[in-house]
């Protein structure tokens, strides 16, 4: 039987090592929710490096899986370019998204708590409600937590590491889509929580087919959205 090594820190510095990844990774992906790095800007490494407080080396680690991801596109010579939103992105992205998403609603209707999903329900009544009462700003920024929150807990009910890992990729590229297009407003809020409120009442009943036509339906009225401006 092997024995560890009480002087081998390998394991150690890996750890760190993957711990430094995800730190360059999530503060890129703030900086882009934030507005700070902008859709289609064309940037320098030194750039990047400094914007994101990040070592060189630390950026050149990151910068393939940005690329893989579709969040950026290196140019020899040239320089950075963050993701352009156009048609074929948004495309792509929802896409993708109509794909994970059937997929989650599916393994929501088997194995979701009701009480995970009452509680969602209470949220979103909330917030239509107190929109309809007094519309602020303020109100609308909490309402684009619960949209987003809404998804990442039906996401990360699945318990799939893999689809989880997909979706929290592609998700980035539709909240950039969200921000620069569909931004939550007081007409469009209703309208969304209307389908998220059609897809928990489908979970509820445990009716697959129409909690799968709930959830591709509100995810064709946000496509129409993204593209019609």
């Amino acid at each position: 039987m092997a024995h560890a090594n009480p002087g081998d820190t390998s394991g150690g510095a890996r750890r760190s090592f993957t711990s430094v990844k995800k730190l360059a990774y999530d503060k890129f992906q703030q900086a882009l929710l934030d507005g700070n790095l902008r859709p289609g800007q064309v940037l320098s490494q030194k750039d990047l490096v400094v914007l994101l407080n990040l070592s060189i080396g630390a950026l050149r680690e990151l910068l393939p899986r940005l690329e893989a991801e579709g969040l950026l596109h290196v140019m020899p010579q040239r320089g950075i370019q963050i993701t352009v939103i156009d048609l074929p992105m948004i495309r792509d992205a929802f896409q993708m998204r109509m794909a994970l998403e059937r997929e989650v609603v599916l393994a929501a209707v088997k194995s979701m708590p009701d009480e995970i999903l009452l509680e969602q329900r209470r949220l979103h009544t909330d917030i239509i409600e107190r929109l309809g009462a007094n519309p602020s700003a303020q109100l609308l920024a909490e309402g684009q937590d619960v949209d987003t929150n809404f998804h990442d807990v039906l996401v990360t009910a699945t318990d799939n590491e893999l689809l989880i890992q997909a979706y929290n990729a592609n998700s980035i590229r539709i909240r950039l889509i969200k921000l620069d297009r569909i931004k939550l407003s007081e007409t469009t809020l209703p309208a969304a929580f209307g389908d998220h409120l059609a897809v928990i009442d489908a979970i509820l009943s445990r009716d697959r087919l129409r909690a799968a036509e709930a959830i591709e339906a509100h995810i064709r009225n946000a496509r129409e959205r993204a593209m019609a401006l």
